[in-house]
């Protein structure tokens, strides 16, 4: 696959099927893992697969209890705005985006790989959030949708309490990806252009460019 294809196509795929993943193409997503950078070169990750139904089946109600909290919580300014102007272009995308995220806490269980990256005494991720996105580029190549969520974290001691974590040796959990075979099909994401986020030399400064659509394809 062509590299800015990945790149631009490697979106969060949260509705897919319940088709497992071969261990082959597990072996070659967390092979291109390891190959990401990291800070002095320490490697200071691990990384825990799940795929026992057994496991999944204990994650699925804590993850639905931190969505729940995410909603009435960080994301509920968000959620009344909508509601108060449901015709807006801003609401409708907001909407597309719960609706998106509510399915993969309504089906945790099915998904067929889910994929835990801790890093050890570095809360920030810098150490390993590299490498998780090397996990869903490598994933993307192989035919595989991924979508990372983080919101595990408002039930941590819960979760490591499962996943069997030792809880004294300062590994702090990254990220959660779920990865499955995708329902629907891949795209280029639509953005907010490049010159709206991004300054040169001093905040707040142009950056001196404009990119009026995706530079891909």
């Amino acid at each position: 696959m062509d590299l800015r294809e990945a790149l631009y196509t490697t979106r969060a795929m949260r509705r897919v099927s319940d088709e497992p993943i071969p261990q082959d193409v597990q072996a070659r997503i967390l092979d291109a893992a390891v190959r990401a950078p990291s800070g002095g070169n320490a490697q200071n990750w691990r990384f825990l697969i799940v795929d026992d139904p057994d496991v999944k089946a204990k994650l699925g109600p804590i993850y639905r209890e931190c969505m729940e909290l995410l909603w009435t919580g960080p994301y509920a300014p968000r959620i009344a705005a909508a509601a108060a102007d449901p015709e807006s272009e801003e609401s409708k995308s907001f909407g597309r985006v719960r609706s998106s995220a509510q399915h993969l806490a309504d089906h945790f269980e099915g998904y067929p790989m889910l994929l835990f990256g801790f890093a050890q005494y570095d809360p920030s991720g810098g150490s390993i959030y590299p490498a998780i996105w090397n996990a869903m580029l490598a994933a993307r190549g192989e035919g595989v949708g991924a979508a990372l969520t983080s919101v595990l974290a408002f039930k941590l001691g819960e979760v490591l309490g499962v996943l069997g974590v030792p809880t004294d040796e300062g590994w702090n959990m990254a990220a959660c990806v779920t990865f499955g075979y995708p329902t629907g099909r891949w795209g280029v994401a639509a953005r907010t252009p490049v010159e709206d986020v991004s300054f040169r030399n001093q905040w707040g400064r142009p950056l001196g460019f404009e990119v009026a659509g995706p530079l891909w394809p």
